[in-house]
């Protein structure tokens, strides 16, 4: 029986919820708009602070925020957000409650403009993830030429809290970039994912 322990990325050692969200979406390709919405709003959220605070707070949020539905969360108002600022549930910030709001609206206009929000965020890396080969965690960058870009373009498309280095931990959140060191045994797993299945 192999006993050897699972070589995982560094940064997520030692937590079970970490673990979890490391192994099972962390890097993985994703192209479903309501769960890149649930990453903008929870990425936007992070600013500042630890990944792990909001994934300890994930559901909470879920909770609070109509389960992340864009549509009933670009209704909120006024009074809405001052309930939500009063909720321990969620981050109790309220630049980062008001973005949510509004980043609602800006994703639900994206995505009458394009078809999918998705179709819009993955024209970045050209709809095919970018497989880094990082030995140490020293190596991974914070930002890149392609997350400026992004922030730059979701910026004037009216979204806020999207600098960045939000943006790349975005691109990695969602596998748009697979930045699994190569001795994670998620690596080449989430490298497999993004080759297009063979035809027939």
């Amino acid at each position: 029986m192999n006993t050897e322990p699972i070589k995982r990325c560094g940064w997520c050692q030692g937590d079970p919820l970490y673990e979890r969200y490391h192994d099972r979406e962390w890097g993985v390709p994703n192209r479903d708009d309501a769960s890149l919405f649930e990453f903008l709003l929870l990425e936007g959220a992070q600013a500042g602070l630890a990944w792990i605070t909001v994934l300890r707070k994930r559901e909470g949020y879920r909770q609070a925020m109509d389960g992340f539905d864009p549509e009933k969360i670009a209704r909120y108002n006024s009074r809405r957000i001052e309930r939500l600022l009063q909720d321990e549930r969620i981050i109790r910030n309220r630049l980062k409650v008001e973005s949510a709001v509004s980043n609602a609206r800006a994703f639900l206009d994206i995505r009458d403009r394009h078809g999918s929000f998705a179709d819009y965020i993955w024209q970045f890396v050209d709809h095919t993830p970018k497989q880094n080969r990082y030995r140490s965690l020293s190596r991974v960058p914070a930002n890149t030429a392609v997350s400026d870009q992004m922030s730059k373009t979701l910026k004037k498309d009216g979204f806020r809290f999207v600098g960045t280095t939000i943006c790349y931990a975005f691109m990695q959140a969602t596998g748009m970039v697979n930045d699994h060191l190569l001795s994670c045994h998620r690596h080449e797993d989430c490298r497999l994912l993004a080759v297009p299945d063979s035809p027939g």
